[in-house]
């Protein structure tokens, strides 16, 4: 692997292949961060890799639900530079269409928690020392989905709920790393379009269009919590 000056801040990004995770790795490698990408299809990452064209970016392809591949994560981070954020982005939505919780079969409840909940606070514990010794940060991906009653989205919105209370717990143990949940609203992505087979989701926002609330919360660094993208786009955020 090729070390990367050390002078600049890595972060790690789940799911950097496309969608969001894609919009913020190019944002932050625009503001001259190196970045730790993932991504379960190596291919796409691959492509995101050579589309983007920056030395700065460390693609690494893999399930975040695996120990060795958290393991290679942060192990790259530490390489390239001090690890200042970590982004939990990747998600699984579950079945499409999706089941009613009565119907909703357990394999797949249990794929679901594994990816947005269990994975993301593994991935955390093995980068909370150096996000420690950095004055990092830790963003945790989350919906609307996890404070509504969706009929069929109770899978989702329920590993999404426990996120969020992860999220605040853990900001609650530790008073050096900020730990935010932050709602990005809909956006047109694969993710969503799976959500909802067949329907024009064009009337979503681009994921582009929301990295700026996400850059925001991370210039300011708020009081830690949950926060909405279209209140830190509209209002800013308030310390």
């Amino acid at each position: 692997m090729t070390r990367i000056q050390n002078t600049c801040p890595v972060a790690i990004v789940t799911g950097a292949s496309r969608g969001f995770g894609r919009a913020v790795t190019s944002a932050l490698l625009d503001r001259g961060w190196a970045v730790v990408g993932d991504a379960r299809r190596a291919s796409e990452l691959k492509t995101t890799a050579r589309e983007l064209n920056s030395t700065q970016l460390i693609a690494l392809p893999g399930d975040v639900t695996e120990a060795s591949h958290r393991d290679a994560l942060v192990d790259a981070a530490n390489t390239v530079g001090p690890l200042r954020l970590l982004v939990n982005n990747a998600s699984r939505l579950g079945p499409s269409p999706q089941p009613a919780l009565s119907d909703y079969p357990a394999s797949e409840l249990w794929a679901v928690y594994h990816t947005n909940l269990f994975a993301p606070l593994a991935l955390i514990q093995v980068a909370l020392p150096a996000l420690t010794d950095n004055a990092g940060v830790i963003v945790n991906l989350t919906s609307d989905a996890a404070v509504e009653p969706y009929p069929g989205w109770g899978g989702y919105g329920s590993s999404k709920a426990a996120l969020d209370q992860l999220s605040a717990v853990l900001a609650a143990e530790s008073s050096t790393v900020p730990v935010y949940a932050f709602d990005p609203g809909d956006m047109r992505t694969e993710m969503h379009q799976a959500a909802f087979p067949g329907e024009d989701i064009s009337d979503r926002a681009e994921p582009e269009s929301v990295v700026p609330a996400l850059l925001r919360l991370l210039d300011t660094r708020p009081a830690p919590g949950r926060y909405r993208a279209a209140d830190l786009l509209l209002s800013g955020v308030r310390q």
